[in-house]
């Protein structure tokens, strides 16, 4: 069945289905919906999860199979996560995810994947698993909807934001989801109640954090790799948490690969940027990571990415800062061939 990203939390408070695909190419989005997911889980007693990377290029799709009829270690119920960044997995993966489907089983299958296309949402394996779970298709969110989707997330939060300040605050963010979330929590932190005009958003936005996340991105991208080091311990310095980094990462590594495959397919770098919607005064350091990267670079450097994933969240080796450096530095220079992915 359908359900819409609103309504997620409802529907998993009701039940737990047996299988959950969420695509889209809204990073922050589709984390979130996945992160419910997760916790769903977690309650109804999935205490083991298990990750697959169809964009790896050892994974086989026999794998999902393999760890779909192997046993937990602990004899609960799983969590099997599987990452499909094209959103197509192709005839192999399309018979073996129905051979999945048709295995009654107690884990619960994760599917996250880039933006799956109207072809694909009549596949069988689409269909299939529309009928034995649920599929949420994330849309991006537009710069004309930008402000109104600003003001449903502050009302959530019980916050009261004119409209001019939520003007402001999109033509601030520039269609950056995670630089729009931060900077609602940081304007309610500020507010501590009252209500938020366009001043206050001027002053809060003009007071970041002098070593900001996005910029430390767009030099990494840009390929300044001291200078994206330098920042990234200025952030550690100021107290940042590598959890709030890593999905900025990630957002922009599966941009750039996204980008890599259309020019690998024949596109110019402007038309690529182009239709994928790369706002005008990021296209610059956007062009000169391209310059560097292809889609095999990148796909190691979202192999490490979810190596930092790991290690933050207690259950992969390595120290989170360490893995941050190793990401920047492949950002940077392009070469990802000696990264322990």
């Amino acid at each position: 069945m359908r359900v819409y990203p609103e309504k997620l939390g409802a529907e998993l408070g009701r039940r737990l289905l047996p299988v959950y695909l969420v695509s889209g190419d809204e990073t922050l989005l589709v984390q979130e919906c996945a992160d419910q997911i997760r916790g769903a889980a977690r309650r109804e007693g999935c205490t083991e999860r298990v990750v697959l990377d169809a964009g790896e290029r050892s994974f086989r799709w026999q794998d999902l199979l393999d760890d779909a009829s192997s046993l937990s270690l602990f004899g609960d119920r799983r969590l099997l996560e599987l990452r499909l960044p094209s959103g197509k997995p192709g005839s192999d993966g399309s018979q073996a995810l129905l051979s999945y489907l048709e295995q009654p089983s107690e884990d619960v299958l994760l599917i996250i994947a880039g933006k799956i296309d109207r072809a694909s949402t009549n596949s069988k394996w689409y269909k299939a698993i529309d009928g034995a779970g649920a599929t949420l298709q994330i849309w991006p969110v537009s710069a004309d909807q930008l402000p109104r989707w600003l003001g449903q997330r502050a009302a959530s939060r019980g916050m009261r934001i004119e409209r001019d300040a939520l003007q402001l605050l999109a033509e601030r963010v520039e269609g950056n989801l995670l630089a729009a979330v931060q900077e609602l929590e940081k304007l309610e932190l500020l507010s501590e109640g009252a209500p938020i005009d366009s001043a206050a958003v001027g002053a809060s936005v003009a007071n970041s954090a002098r070593f900001s996340l996005f910029s430390m991105i767009d030099v990494a991208l840009a390929g300044r790799d001291s200078d994206s080091l330098r920042m990234l311990h200025g952030l550690r310095a100021e107290g940042g948490q590598p959890a709030a980094l890593v999905w900025a990462l990630v957002r922009e590594l599966e941009l750039l690969r996204a980008l890599c495959v259309a020019v690998e397919s024949g596109r110019s770098p402007s038309q690529a940027m182009g239709e994928a919607r790369v706002w005008k005064n990021r296209q610059s350091v956007i062009s000169a990571a391209l310059g560097r990267h292809d889609s095999s670079s990148c796909n190691n450097l979202l192999a490490l990415a979810a190596r930092l994933d790991a290690s933050i969240k207690g259950f992969g080796p390595g120290k989170p800062w360490e893995i941050m450096e190793l990401l920047l530095l492949g950002m940077s220079r392009g070469d990802t061939r000696t990264l322990p992915v």
